[in-house]
Order: structure tokens, then C-alpha cells, then sequence
């Protein structure tokens, strides 16, 4: 039993080291993780450039459309 204990942390540590070893190795879900990374990135680029573009225009609408709400009410 003292002779598990002790050969346990290289047993661990072998096991690590293979794992890494075979995920560097295999490349077919690499490049889904990698895609879809991408798609994110891309995603939150497009909607950080289009609020950027649209960030003024959209503030002035919904001040007019507020700035309308007071002068419509109950008669």
C-alpha cells in the first residue's frame, strides 16, 4: 500500500503528460475549437463596429421618441 502512495504522484504526472501528449497529437477537434473561437470574436467585433456607427443615431431617436412620450397622454 506505502508503495502506491509513494509512486502516486508520478503515476499522475505520466498520465498528464500523455494526455497533452495525445491532445497535441490529434487535430480533428483542434480546428472546430479554433473555428468557433473565431465565429465569436468575429461576432463581437461585428456588433462593437456597428454600435459604434449606430450609437449616435440610436440616441437621438430615443431622445425624440421620449421627448414625444410627455406631449402624448390622456386627454
Amino acid at each position: 500500500m506505502y508503495q502506491k502512495i509513494k509512486n502516486f504522484p508520478l503515476t499522475a504526472y505520466l498520465v498528464l503528460t500523455g494526455a497533452v501528449r495525445d491532445l497535441k497529437k490529434d487535430e480533428r477537434g483542434l480546428s472546430g475549437v479554433v473555428v468557433a473561437i473565431l465565429l465569436i470574436l468575429v461576432a463581437v467585433l461585428a456588433i462593437v463596429l456597428i454600435w459604434g456607427f449606430l450609437g449616435g443615431w440610436l440616441k437621438t431617436l430615443w431622445e425624440q421618441i421620449t421627448g414625444q412620450a410627455d406631449t402624448i397622454g390622456p386627454a
